[in-house]
């Protein structure tokens, strides 16, 4: 029998093109990686729900031939899911949620022959920079298994960092793909706005705010991804411009000279841990190395509004996230099946009205507009996607006694005030792991780029992947340590 360990020098593509040559079965990857997950989910809790039986069928159907054919793969339990898999978004208003048919991303990942092993973990309801649900417990770093993965797609990542898959599904409505990237070392890129399918179930996501996509551990897996999965899917409400040439064509080929902002400091001003800051710095360093002009800047908004705005588009959506799960479940939201900081927002959400929601997306389109202006000078804005590295666990608790909803927008944006801006504006934007802590941490750097612009985005993350590799970091939960 084959083991992960085996195969930890190789992303999704490099497992595919084993498959493809016939060096190894989807049989035998997908048995390696539920061992993996046998053996590291104890340490690290990132899976809820093992698919063995689901993968198995799949693999007996007969793969489509897509890029990532008998890879294994982990669908984080939120908003996208698959035909009779748990979908408990970290709740226990949630808990035993199961939905019969696969949505459209599922379906487009399986296309891709991408082969779901299980499903992972995620704090309540997705709303939180954390990955601590008290349905769950808390899942872990494999970096340091006492600091957080990020959230809110930590059992995503953490499954990546690990070596159990080499890439995870995603989503991101403030940072939640680009934040457990930053704490476990991998790739996160969050689309623009329209680029992802959100079908059957979903219009747009939080009022157009989240976008769905994965964590890798290369940017070529991203990119080639992002090409199987991108595309309008029938009555969506919009989508992005398709790009004339392929993600993946577009990562390959050199950026050529940039003209990229940087920002050391929030618009928020909250405080940047010292080695993060240094890490930035150092970055706009071989940026410049690299033959791009670095120009220190940022776009100017209304920080008080827009954190106004964030609080009461969050609040209005989980309210009604919640009813209709409360509705499918025969239960009734309340302080016994909701986290405190999740009752607060669902009270807060229940009590706006139909112009306060509207005042809301109109600060969002100033903000948008304001940004888009800045982008018209600049083909990237370089910044850091945290705060600090990886928090210890606990630092973000979602049913911390006495929080109230003003009191966890301003806590979570605090620890991480870099990436909110781009839902706001429907930007693309991508973590990229090119530094570390002397502790061994991760810490992820940010960049922006204008809207349909992933491609720009993957070209000069190929680029400093090149000039500053990380495949050969590992963390000390790992596969290659079985």
């Amino acid at each position: 029998m084959v083991k992960m360990s085996e195969f930890a020098d190789y992303d999704g593509l490099g497992l595919a093109d084993l498959v493809k040559t016939g060096k190894v079965t989807p049989q035998e990857l997908k048995d390696a990686s539920l061992e993996a997950i046998e053996k590291l989910n104890p340490k690290l809790n990132s899976v809820v729900s093992v698919l063995a039986d689901d993968a198995q069928k799949e693999i007996d159907a007969g793969l489509p031939d897509g890029p990532f054919k008998g890879v294994p793969f982990v669908i984080k339990e939120m908003v996208a899911h698959a035909a009779g898999a748990t979908m408990q978004m970290g709740s226990r208003l949630a808990e035993g949620l199961v939905l019969p048919h696969d949505t459209e991303l599922v379906a487009r990942f399986r296309k891709a022959g991408l082969v779901t092993v299980a499903t992972t973990t995620t704090p309540e309801f997705g709303f939180n920079a954390n990955t601590e649900p008290v349905l769950h417990g808390s899942t872990r770093n494999p970096w340091n298994t006492e600091r957080s993965p990020g959230g809110s797609s930590g059992g995503s990542a953490a499954s990546v960092a690990a070596g159990i898959v080499p890439i995870g599904h995603a989503n991101d409505g403030g940072g939640s793909v680009r934040i457990p990237a930053a704490c476990c070392g991998l790739v996160g890129l969050k689309p623009t706005r329209g680029r992802i399918p959100t079908g059957p179930d979903y219009g747009e996501l939080l009022n157009g705010i989240a976008i769905e996509f994965v964590v890798s551990r290369s940017v070529r897996d991203s990119a080639v991804l992002l090409d199987a999965v991108a595309g309008p899917d029938p009555g969506c409400y919009a989508w992005a411009e398709p790009p004339s040439t392929p993600f993946a064509s577009q990562a390959a080929g050199p950026p050529g000279k940039l003209r990229i902002a940087w920002m050391e400091k929030p618009l928020s001003g909250v405080p940047v841990d010292p080695e993060c800051a240094a890490a930035l710095r150092d970055t706009v360093k071989l940026c410049e190395e690299l033959g791009h002009e670095m120009v220190e800047a940022a776009p100017q908004i209304d920080v008080e509004a827009h954190a106004l705005a964030t609080l009461r588009v969050w609040s209005a959506n989980l309210a009604s996230m919640m009813d209709t799960v409360a509705e499918v479940m025969g239960r009734t939201p309340s302080e016994e099946n909701l986290e405190t900081a999740s009752w607060a927002c669902y009270q807060y959400g229940k009590n706006l009205s139909a112009p306060d929601l509207l005042k809301a997306l109109d600060i969002y389109t100033g903000v948008s507009r304001a940004v888009g202006t800045f982008f018209q000078g600049f083909d990237a804005l370089l910044s850091l996607t945290a705060a600090q590295p990886a928090w210890p666990l606990g630092e973000l608790d979602q049913n911390a006694p006495g929080m109230t909803a003003e009191g966890w927008v301003e806590q979570v944006f605090t620890l991480c005030p870099f990436t909110n801006l781009f839902n706001t504006t429907g930007l693309p934007a991508v973590s990229l792991p090119l530094a570390w802590t002397q502790g061994g941490l991760p810490i992820g750097i940010q960049f922006a780029g204008r809207f349909a612009g992933e491609g720009t985005l993957l070209k000069i993350a190929k680029q400093l992947e090149e000039a500053r590799p990380w495949k050969d970091r590992r963390p000390p939960v790992h596969v290659s340590a079985l």
